[in-house]
């Protein structure tokens, strides 16, 4: 299970400003539905000042990305616009003392809502400045220019990081070699590689005493781990015909191999059930694992 601060708990079970705000003059629509999230945003502005008064919001997604929109209508309240549009998805996660890496992309999608809000008050489309980027996860409908924006952001280092940050890469994966292109070339510049290194440092943990220190899973509490979130998941597979079974786990290269069966297996949707597969696997491991069909043994 992912280690929430207890702030972030607070803002999940006790959300703030929860739903739309009434007379609102400004909305910001980010995420889809078919893609696991998604956050309207919704200001009202005093357009005499540009002062934010009321801010609300209404979110369809995990525990993290209710958090995170509730804590971004706390921040923007009492702010001109301006100054709202300077919080980056890292002041949002520091706000809430802190979100599991997994979960950093609830940040970044509350940072574009604002964005979008932000536009729609002054009557401007939001085209969230990477309209032109080649998509690069379909899954997610994730591109070029978004990848890019946000490893610099955040001085990301890895592939697993930008997923995190992203989700790109978090449903069928097909995307990692293009992930990786963008993370290279950014990776290639010295000043960008010399503050990743300065962040690293700064960033190491003190070392925790011996005796609080957690014991890690074995790799067969890993495996069972898996298999009972496929349980979980294999009655609303079954109501559609379908069915999932694990076949093998490489812990090392930090893949789950399953077949799917029945309806499933020739879905054209494989790839979304897979890839919610993956990210519900995930939440329940603590851990960054990649789900694929068991068809590509072979190719690792």
């Amino acid at each position: 299970m992912w280690d929430y601060s207890e702030k972030v708990q607070d803002h999940f079970f006790n959300p703030r400003n929860a739903g739309a705000v009434a007379q609102a003059n400004a909305t910001g629509d980010v995420g889809s539905l078919s893609c696991g999230d998604a956050l309207r945003l919704t200001l009202k502005v005093n357009p005499e000042t540009d002062i934010i008064e009321e801010a609300g919001f209404q979110t369809f997604g995990c525990g993290s990305a209710v958090a995170s929109s509730s804590a971004l209508t706390e921040m923007v309240k009492g702010m001109t616009v301006d100054d709202a549009l300077k919080i980056s998805n890292q002041d949002i996660a520091d706000y809430l003392d802190g979100l599991p890496p997994e979960k950093m992309h609830c940040s970044v999608m509350g940072r574009e809502a604002l964005q979008a809000a932000v536009a729609n008050y002054r009557g401007v489309e939001w085209k969230d400045d990477h309209e032109e980027g080649a998509l690069i996860c379909k899954c997610f409908a994730v591109d070029a220019v978004l990848i890019e924006e946000t490893i610099r952001a955040n001085n990301l280092s890895t592939v697993e990081e930008v997923t995190f940050y992203t989700k790109a890469g978090g449903g069928c994966s097909a995307c990692f070699e293009g992930i990786e292109e963008i993370l290279n070339k950014v990776l290639a510049e010295p000043e960008f590689a010399a503050a990743v290194e300065t962040q690293n440092l700064a960033s190491l943990p003190p070392t925790p005493p011996t005796e609080s220190a957690k014991k890690p899973l074995t790799n067969l509490q890993r495996m069972r781990r898996i298999e009972h979130t496929l349980e979980a998941i294999r009655p609303q597979l079954q109501a559609d015909r379908g069915d999932i079974e694990l076949v093998e786990v490489d812990f090392d290269k930090k893949i789950a191999f399953v077949n799917l069966s029945g309806a499933c297996s020739g879905c054209q949707m494989a790839a979304a059930t897979l890839g919610g597969v993956q990210q519900r696997v995930m939440e329940d491991l603590g851990e960054f694992i990649r789900v694929l069909p068991a068809t590509e043994m072979g190719k690792f």
